[in-house]
Formats: structure tokens, sequence, C-alpha cells
């Protein structure tokens, strides 16, 4: 089932806020909170995530019903690249190095920005690339 498209632009315009925050204050505890919310996206879909949920019972009421859809499986796959640049941010964060932390946080606000403030989300467009490098090898 197709989701709604304002939906992962909303949980990336939270994701870009909360990574920012992350970048100043150097938190690792915000920067788990935001691994979770990856996790969770990645694992159930962005529907799950607490972004998601968050806009589900929130702000899709105020804002009317959808005109424009998108497949599921693209937004997913970014979260789950959000996870791994999340990851990787909490371990630098947590154990070193902490060039580590501040590469890879700013690598997932940089993509987070881009889905919030222009509709281009990177981790989709690496989805379809894949899609289709795997169905030409195939």
């Amino acid at each position: 089932m197709d989701i709604d498209v304002r939906g992962p632009r909303f949980g990336a315009a939270l994701t870009t806020v909360v990574l920012a925050v992350v970048l100043v204050t150097g938190s690792a505890w915000l920067l788990a909170w935001q691994t979770l919310a990856f996790a969770l996206g990645a694992a159930g879909g962005v529907g799950r995530s607490p972004y998601g949920w968050l806009f589900r019972t929130a702000v899709r009421p105020r804002i009317g019903p959808p005109t424009e859809f998108e497949a599921p499986e693209p937004p997913r796959f970014a979260q789950a690249v959000g996870l791994v640049f999340a990851g990787l941010g909490l371990v630098g964060y947590t154990f070193g190095p902490d060039w580590l932390g501040l590469a890879a946080t700013g690598a997932a606000l940089a993509a987070a920005f881009l889905n919030a403030g222009f509709g281009y989300c990177l981790g989709c467009e690496m989805y379809l690339l894949v899609r289709r490098l795997t169905v030409r090898a195939g």
C-alpha cells in the first residue's frame, strides 16, 4: 500500500532539527533517540517510526487527506541508510573518534535537510539505483 508523501518529508524535517541539535550539543543521548527512530522506520516502515506516528495522529488530520502517494520501500530503505549513519555517529560520539561522530551525523543531517527542504530523498534515490543495478545484473 502506498504512503502519503508528506509523512516522510515531515519526518525528515524533525530529523533535521534533531541532528542539528546533536551537532551543536554533541549529545550522544539525543543521537541515540534519532538512531532508535531510524531503526523503527527501517524495521516497520516510516509509518511505524515515532515521527510517522506523530504525523499520522497530529498533523495529517489537520492538513487533510493526501493527494500524492509513493511506494513505501524507498523511504524505508532511506531509514536504513539513516540508521547506518546515525549508528556510526553514535559510535563516534560515545567511543571516539569525535570526527566520526561529527562526520556521520553531518552526512545524515545533509540527507534529511535535502528531503525536508527540497523533497529530494537521497536514500530513496539510492534505493532506485540499487534496484536498477540488480535488475540489470540479474
